[in-house]
């Protein structure tokens, strides 16, 4: 990899934020899935390339872990974009169903090894 290769990978999720460090929102977790709204609403604003390829991801559910790993970009990151698009109406999030412990969901379980398989 180039200096400039290098280079370019740290500006880019800076640039990605608008220099914003922190999300807008908070209670996103590494599980926490989020889909996209369809259709997205009349008034929503149009998205950056980087929000369409998020959308299109979460076209169904996916986790926020995932969804960084199929970007290829900080969870950071993913997290404000998450919550811009969440204040635009574009997305619905869904945090993770409480587990009792002890009490094994096998529905849960399937679905978390499923997750863990796509990564």
């Amino acid at each position: 990899m180039s200096e400039s290769d290098t280079a370019g990978r740290l500006v880019r999720p800076f640039a990605l934020t608008g220099g914003r460090t922190r999300p807008s929102r908070t209670g996103f977790t590494l599980i926490t899935t989020v889909t996209a709204v369809d259709p997205p609403p009349a008034r929503a604003p149009r998205p950056q390339a980087e929000q369409s390829r998020i959308l299109r991801r979460c076209a169904r559910p996916v986790a926020v872990a995932e969804l960084a790993a199929l970007l290829d970009l900080p969870v950071s990151v993913i997290v404000i974009m998450l919550s811009d698009l969440l204040e635009a109406g574009l997305i619905s999030v869904h945090a993770p169903r409480a587990v009792t412990p002890g009490t094994a969901d096998l529905d849960l379980l399937t679905k978390v090894r499923e997750g863990l398989d796509r990564l």
